[in-house]
């Protein structure tokens, strides 16, 4: 089964959050439903690097030229200094008319596996119909301080010190504690270790919980 139909991707705006992976999420998704021939836009609500090989419009003259072009783009308003788009100009609802799949990454963490947010975030747009949370399995067995983006944030709500390590039973007291997303999508799960790890934390969660690698074009569901 293709990740989209595993992960119930719907028309209209998905919310992807968390660590370990959002942005090729973005571009596998983007990729998959494309090549069935729907119009699908890559952007952020908060901040993103643009994504190489891909068209991408940073202005609203710019989106209507490249929309009937391509059926796969990104588009967002250009930071000054940093190479990173920010939200497109384009109103997420008007996007969510124009195109049949909006794919948002909404919050950011520095490139670590796992993540606990900040009060200001996620990111999420109202228009959301499914939002994501992505855990990266490559963080179970090392210390949060070294695995989790906001360390500090993350062991107080796990209830552990940041020196202790990153186990499913903290990740799971993290969503649990955030509330945010209505699925899991644990990514690096490439090994019989990191996938029996995806399972015990579907075993701790009430949502549904995909487990797989991104790399390899492997997942399995681990409903919980």
């Amino acid at each position: 089964m293709e990740l989209a139909a595993l992960l119930g991707i719907r028309p209209g705006v998905t919310a992807v959050i968390g660590g370990g992976g959002k942005t090729t999420l973005l571009w596998t998704l983007g990729g998959e439903l494309a090549a069935v021939g729907a119009r699908v836009l890559l952007c952020t609500t908060t901040k993103i690097l643009p994504f190489p090989d891909l068209p991408c419009a940073v202005t609203a003259a710019e989106l209507e030229r490249l929309e009937r072009r391509h059926r796969l783009l990104c588009a967002g308003t250009p930071v000054p200094g940093t190479g990173k788009l920010a939200a497109p100009e384009v109103p997420m609802a008007e996007l969510a008319r124009r195109f049949d799949y909006v794919l948002a990454e909404a919050d950011g963490a520095a490139h670590r596996p796992l993540k606990a947010h900040a009060p200001h975030e996620p990111v999420i747009p109202p228009e959301a119909n499914r939002v994501l949370c992505v855990v990266g399995a490559s963080g179970f067995g090392r210390s949060i301080a070294q695995a989790a983006h906001r360390p500090e944030r993350y062991a107080r709500l796990a209830g552990v010190p940041e020196t202790a390590l990153a186990t499913p039973r903290a990740e799971a007291a993290v969503l649990k504690a955030e509330g945010f997303g209505d699925l899991v999508f644990v990514n690096q799960a490439d090994s019989s270790g990191t996938l029996a790890d995806a399972r015990a934390l579907a075993e701790l969660l009430e949502r549904p919980v995909v487990a797989g690698s991104l790399w390899r074009g492997e997942y399995v569901p681990c409903w919980s």
